[in-house]
């Protein structure tokens, strides 16, 4: 039985202990995903369809694996995707995955429903930084929002465009998971029974959401389920004009995160998108769209000389990374790989996450043969 992050290998491992530690409406609400959670399983199983093919005697001994991506060259071509609620999962939520992710010189970032602040992430971390951003139907809290990361030196704003209203996760429903957490009789006994977690969080710093807090109430005092936040308090009426307004405003790397199909591709290029993160936000808005995977060809032959690629969603092994690069990505970003790890340990299970999958790359490029990033390209792949 995994009692420790040492006996953690992988994902699933880490997965395995974070169930173990997590009351379990925590957990279902980082493990699950919409309706019947047929894409959660696709986001994974679409790189599993794809074969490698190495070669050897290359002279492997020295590789690179850095990679430049929006304006940043960053050391390892995998990234830690912006997500909500890290003190939920782990008391020293973002702030852990921050210096995780500074250890590698890699990017991370922070969501609209972070529970750490713009100011703090600004201040404590000079690695390549990303503000995911939800737009509200608050102007004023957008505004701020921007404002906010341009004065606390990000690197990147990244518009969610996919959580239009919220998608159907069941999994919360029959929890009750909602921010923040609210004590029923179904999820009374587990928060009792897993008493480190609770305590943590009855007694550490108070949680609460900083770029909300001054505008709405939801989800800091008011208990609300993310699906209802996202369908009561985002902006539905936004079109491709509000992005280009907001490019224009923030100044910066724009990455555009939700883009499925590659008339949106290209839409992200007219209104100067730098980045885009092929993503369905790990299965928990559509169930039965397609997998990012699946569908990273296709945009990458259409804009992936225009525009910084990334492959976003059901990363779980370092070979799954260099197949996404093989197609023409040019990075890769995840969010349970190491959100399960995160509950699982905290800043030591989320560096030991990473190592691991870091390790993986590493060593699989050296079985393919390969020296640089560079040298991955369709030749490596068959399609089964």
């Amino acid at each position: 039985m995994l009692n420790s992050i040492k006996n953690c290998f992988n994902t699933e491992d880490f997965r395995k202990l974070a169930k173990r530690k997590l009351p379990f409406p925590v957990f279902h609400y980082i493990d699950g995903a919409a309706d019947d959670e047929v894409t959660l399983r696709r986001n994974t199983q679409a790189f599993e369809e794809v074969d490698l093919i190495p070669n050897v005697l290359k002279g492997v001994e020295n590789i690179d694996i850095s990679t430049e991506l929006m304006g940043k060259r960053i050391s390892t071509p995998l990234f830690f995707s912006p997500t909500a609620l890290q003190r939920l999962f782990h008391h020293q939520g973002e702030i852990a995955v921050g210096k995780a992710a500074q250890n590698f010189n890699t990017f991370f970032g922070i969501s609209s429903l972070a529970t750490a602040s713009i100011e703090e992430i600004g201040e404590k971390f000079s690695s390549p930084k990303i503000f995911q951003m939800y737009i509200h139907k608050d102007k004023g809290l957008n505004d701020s929002m921007i404002e906010k990361c341009k004065i606390n030196n990000f690197d990147a704003l990244a518009i969610t465009l996919d959580t239009i209203v919220g998608g159907n996760r069941e999994r919360d429903l029959r929890t009750g998971f909602t921010s923040p957490p609210k004590l029923d009789f179904n999820s009374f006994l587990s928060y009792a029974f897993h008493p480190e977690w609770t305590l943590n969080y009855l007694f550490r710093k108070k949680f609460e959401l900083p770029q909300l807090q001054d505008f709405v109430s939801e989800g800091t005092n008011i208990n609300i389920s993310v699906g209802d936040y996202f369908s009561t308090m985002l902006d539905q009426s936004i079109t491709w004009k509000d992005i280009e307004e907001i490019k224009n405003q923030w100044g910066g790397h724009l990455c555009l995160k939700g883009i499925m199909s590659v008339e949106d591709a290209k839409k992200c290029i007219d209104v100067g998108a730098t980045a885009i993160m092929i993503s369905n936000h790990g299965g928990r808005q559509l169930d039965g769209s397609r997998a990012p995977f699946d569908q990273l060809a296709e945009i990458v032959d259409a804009v992936g000389d225009k525009i910084d690629v990334i492959c976003d969603g059901g990363i779980r092994r370092g070979s799954h990374v260099l197949k996404a690069l093989s197609l023409g990505a040019k990075a890769c970003s995840g969010g349970r790989y190491y959100l399960y790890a995160l509950a699982a340990g905290g800043y030591e299970g989320t560096l030991r996450a990473f190592q691991l999958i870091q390790e993986e790359i590493i060593r699989d490029m050296k079985l393919m043969g390969c020296n640089s990033l560079k040298d991955l390209n369709k030749d490596n792949l068959r399609f089964r």
